[in-house]
């Protein structure tokens, strides 16, 4: 058998004993480049690989490294001057390139490079001056320090370090400035490099004048100040308040024979003047001076360290790197991952747009940091552990918000402990112009609401409950709500559930001769006492089973009533208002409307001016009792038409101007400010047309009065008196069925609103949610007022209008969503202004009820939009091959994803049917059902299926199936435990070898010749 004894010396400066004898095994394994068979497994690594792991996974309690700009300068002749750097390209995460008229920046694209470039850059990196963390404050001492070290390890010559600074501290020239006015002399100066000053030494003086000539020659060019054009520069905007620079610099000069290259690391960012085109501190600093004639080449060289340095594992690397080596191994990782495309098959000079969506750089990072897992790298996006953005998600693991406690009041109390710490920052959080968009909006939908919902509660129980009660309601309830729950983005309303109930509730009550508001307010307080045994005992902890599956079949039944109602209340109008389809244009002659005085009133009227009845209009003779004889008198002109351009076009504006900060017009401000406030301006636009135009369209209409809409009832219900004894105690059965649909209506909004898609920091709170909502369920049927639970739409469009993302992106890349703004001012404000509209009566009259119909039908299609369910059944109508690529496409056969989705639309359609009929007032019921559908649906679809379609059903035994694999791992004996002992080791990518070494080595070309004991006694 071969074998060989190589004799390795390590450091293990404070290292445990496995530690250091991984590292022995790594370096034997270096050196011989090989692969071997352990017992179990084969054991693939690459030195490459396992030096970035070290790298990335060492602990850092500091910030993350900040963001680069990289700015790439060639040495040029600008204007037939003298050679200066001239700008060509800029990177922050796309590349932009100077286009060749010089005067403007192209677009944004991916940077395409060619694979030889990364291979002169290595031979670069590995044959170049790397200075890791050298201590310099100006440009002038980094050109020193950077000469010097060449020219004491041999590579530069000494008498060439004169010419060398000189070329380096050229003038910058950035493509924001403008061409500067030169003097007669500058006019005359020749165009040439430093070596021609030295090619005329002996003409001009010595050496040593030369030198002096060199260097203040230079240092003009140069100055450590940032000059007025960087200051003024408006790119500033696209940088990170902490981002630093990488400076590039490559060119072709004569007085060079051997390349000059050099890669710096500063120890601290400092400015350098006017390197950089905008004024932020220098970080990295490459450089490549060559002989003439390759000046591509030099070029492309200078585009791939631009691009590895917007990448953002190599930025990571270059900023942790120790020497030159982690810097190569850096490149080996970035070449790993690139994809080569053939060059017949695609034209270069094409620039590929920045995609939409980028893939996380945390995908590759966690291949190599601490404790990241994986199978290794995954080809376009095809990991194994997907994240549920287009597939599986809800509210991923269950965390200590749903956790069953086991203890009274446990999950009420954990809540309140989560959220007291964020109370504070909830109201200073508020401070934002985007709350005041937001307030604006959800007010308008809310007092919309509030008198839809009461006008249809008056008639529902003969106005015992009316128009006044919804408004002091929703008022009283909501701003409670938000100034004390657990999740104040949540916004309470009445709902269809509760309509239904309440009106099954008046009738009964009126046949059987119960007083109805005595009669509710038992329910009430039944159901108030239900709901808080539920909190009590963490029933809350059943939302873990709400899948995806669940929540998109309510929040679209939700969002389906909307639009539809929305366009029901559009036809009602129409109904009202019709319009005149006998119109004859022949027969306008026979329109006639004509005030007659009725038998008992005389000819003439009693006026200031004596006037006949016929020169009276419609408001005149009806004042004073004529009567309107014609077939134009009931005809009001236009009213349908107009009040559908003002629905149509409400809700047509608010979608473009929503979307308006993805157009290509105005600054990145103003397309923001006018996205923020689309509502707002569609409403103010459209109230403005009706105005302009002057039909009469019908108005919201406010009660001026705070008294209660019924003359027979006050504000406050008595609990006895009113029916017998018994009904107290009979209240309970229909308040089982109340706190049913609280439960479901209240719970599944929130799950929701809590959606790990929308990235909130500060916590759920579900059973301080129930607390609350089952106290004012107390207040309310004390009150005599509607009851109040979660609004999904309204609630999702809350969220919506307080989203917020990156205020500065780099060009190309799209605005990173960050999460919501999470606070409980603007639900408070909202309810407030609710509350105060009786007094606002004489402005809100002016709006027209059709362009709140178009805010609805706005707020029904904008909640649609994200739900997977609705991109499924767009997949029905679609081909194969158009169809988008979707993550769960790649996963799951096609013939799958449409039975799930059948089955999904089928629930809807039977839930969308119930709510139609009597039967309404078991919708909760039914929406429970829902979770029994999916349970049954694991028969059906596999786990594997299920996790790309919806989310996992938590199993109960789920964590103590894991802990028993943990135990059964950590009693393994062999090398993989002494491996597994590194947190490196979870995702260790495979190298190559070659195949000769297969050939000549016995224990790899056939591993049956060598035992597993003999193989441990060699290792």
């Amino acid at each position: 058998m071969y074998t060989e004894h190589i004799c390795l010396s390590i450091r293990c400066d404070g290292l445990p004993l496995r530690y250091a004898f991984h590292q022995l095994w790594l370096s034997v394994y270096s050196e011989l480049s090989i692969h071997m068979y352990l017992p179990s497994h084969v054991f693939t690594v690459s030195a490459a690989a396992e030096r970035i792991r070290f790298i990335l996974g060492e602990e850092d309690d500091g910030p993350p490294p900040p963001q680069l700009f990289t700015e790439l300068d060639e040495l040029l002749a600008v204007d037939g001057q003298e050679m200066e750097w001239k700008e060509t390209a800029r990177w922050i995460k796309f590349e932009e390139k100077v286009e060749k008229g010089g005067e403007r920046w192209s677009k944004p694209h991916v940077a395409t490079l060619s694979l030889h470039s990364l291979f002169e850059l290595k031979t670069c990196i590995e044959k170049g001056t790397i200075l890791l963390d050298l201590e310099a404050s100006t440009l002038p001492q980094v050109v020193e320090l950077i000469t010097d070290s060449q020219i004491e390890i041999g590579q530069l010559k000494a008498e060439l370090k004169d010419q060398v600074m000189y070329t380096l501290l050229r003038k910058h020239r950035h493509q924001t400035k403008k061409s500067n006015l030169r003097s007669l002399a500058d006019i005359g100066k020749t165009v040439s490099s430093a070596s021609r000053l030295f090619s005329n030494q002996d003409q001009n003086g010595s050496p040593a004048t030369t030198h002096r000539n060199l260097t203040s020659n230079s240092l003009s060019d140069f100055s450590d100040q940032p000059d007025r054009d960087q200051l003024k520069n408006k790119f500033m905007k696209k940088l990170p308040r902490d981002a630093e620079a990488s400076n590039v610099l490559v060119g072709e000069v004569d007085f060079l024979d051997t390349p000059f290259v050099a890669f710096v690391r500063l120890q601290q960012a400092v400015m350098l003047g006017a390197l950089t085109e905008v004024p932020v501190p220098t970080r990295f600093l490459f450089v490549l001076l060559g002989p003439k004639g390759k000046a591509n080449s030099y070029h492309e060289i200078g585009r791939a360290i631009a691009t590895l340095m917007s990448d953002e594992v190599f930025h990571d690397i270059a900023y942790k790197a120790k020497d030159r080596q982690d810097l190569l191994a850096g490149i080996e990782e970035f070449l790993d991952e690139v994809i080569v495309l053939p060059p017949g098959e695609w034209d270069p000079d094409i620039r590929i747009e920045p995609p939409k969506s980028l893939p996380s750089s945390d995908k590759r990072k966690n291949q190599y940091n601490a404790g990241g897992g994986g199978d290794g790298p995954q080809m376009n996006g095809d990991t194994p552990g997907h994240d549920g953005g287009q597939g599986g998600g809800g509210h991923g693991h269950v965390g200590e918000e749903l956790m069953n406690t086991g203890k009274f009041c446990g999950g009420l109390v954990l809540d309140i402990k989560r959220k007291l710490p964020f109370f504070g920052s909830d109201f200073y959080d508020a401070i934002h112009i985007q709350s005041l968009s937001a307030i604006l909006f959800i007010y308008l939908g809310t007092v919309t609401n509030a008198i839809t919902f009461g006008g249809l509660l008056g008639d529902a129980t003969e106005n015992m409950q009316g128009v006044l009660e919804s408004f002091l309601g929703t008022a009283v309830t909501g701003a409670l709500f938000c100034l004390l729950a657990g999740q104040p983005l949540t916004i309470l309303s009445s709902t269809g559930p509760v309509l239904v109930f309440e009106r099954l509730l008046f009738n009964f009550s009126k046949d059987n001769d119960f007083d109805y508001l005595e009669f509710r307010l038992w329910i009430g307080l039944w159901s108030a006492f239900f709901c808080l045994v539920l909190v009590a005992t963490d029933a809350s902890f059943l939302v873990q089973y709400f899948t995806r599956f669940t929540e998109e079949g309510f929040s679209s039944l939700i969002s389906f009533i909307f639009i539809y109602d929305a366009f029901k209340k559009m036809l009602k109008l129409a109904h009202y208002n019709p319009i005149n389809a006998d119109y004859n244009p022949n027969y306008v002659t026979t329109y006639d409307c004509r005030c007659m005085p009725l038998p008992d009133n005389g000819m003439l009227i009693s006026t200031p001016v004596n006037a006949t009845w016929a020169s009276l209009d419609k408001k005149q003779c009806v004042k004073y009792g004529g009567e309107l004889i014609g077939p134009a008198c009931g005809f009001v002109p236009d009213v349908t038409l107009m009040s559908f351009i003002l629905f149509l076009g409400t809700y047509t504006c608010s979608m473009c101007l929503k979307k308006f900060k993805f157009s290509r017009f105005f600054p990145t401000t103003v397309r923001k400010l006018i996205s923020d406030f689309a509502i707002i301006l569609a409403i103010v636009i459209f109230c403005g047309v009706d105005a302009l135009v002057g039909v009469d369209t019908p108005k919201l209409i406010v009660p001026t009065e705070f008294k209660p809409t019924s003359p027979n009832r006050g504000w406050f219900v008595p609990p006895f008196g009113g029916n017998p004894w018994w009904v107290y105690l009979a209240a309970a059965l229909p308040a089982l069925l109340v706190t049913i649909l609280v439960f479901m209506d209240q719970q599944i909004t929130a799950v929701i609103v809590n959606r790990k898609e929308h990235k909130l920091k500060k916590g759920a709170g579900y059973h301080l949610d129930l607390f609350w909502v089952a106290i004012l369920l107390i207040v309310c049927s004390f009150m005599g007022l509607p009851w109040y639970v979660a609004a999904t739409v309204i609630s999702i469009a809350h969220i919506d209008s307080l989203k917020m993302e990156t205020q500065c992106s780099a060009p190309g890349e799209q605005p990173k969503f960050l999460g919501v703004r999470e606070q409980r001012v603007t639900g408070v404000i909202v309810f407030v202004l609710t509350g105060l509209s009786v007094f606002m009566a004489p402005i809100l009259k002016f709006i027209p009820m059709p362009v709140l119909y178009g805010v609805f039908l706005y707020m029904g299609v904008a909640s649609l939009n994200g739900v997977q369910f609705m991109d499924r059944l767009q997949l029905l109508l679609m081909p194969a091959k158009h169809q988008p690529d979707l993550i769960y496409l790649r996963h799951v056969p096609q013939r799958r994803i449409h039975l799930f989705t059948f089955i999904q639309a089928l629930c809807l359609a039977l839930l969308w049917v119930l709510k139609s009929t009597v039967a309404a007032i078991i919708f909760p019921v039914m929406i429970l059902a829902l979770v029994a559908v999916r349970r049954a649906m694991d028969y059906i679809f596999s786990q594997h299926d299920l996790s790309y379609l919806d989310d996992v059903i938590p199993e109960k035994d789920k964590k103590k199936k894991e802990d028993e694999k943990r135990k059964k791992k950590q009693k393994k004996g062999s090398i993989d435990s002494e491996i597994d002992f590194y947190p490196y080791n979870d995702n260790v990518p495979s190298i190559k070898i070659s195949m000769d070494i297969m050939e000549t080595e016995p224990m790899l070309g056939n591993k049956d010749k060598t035992s597993d004991s003999e193989y441990n006694r060699i290792a």
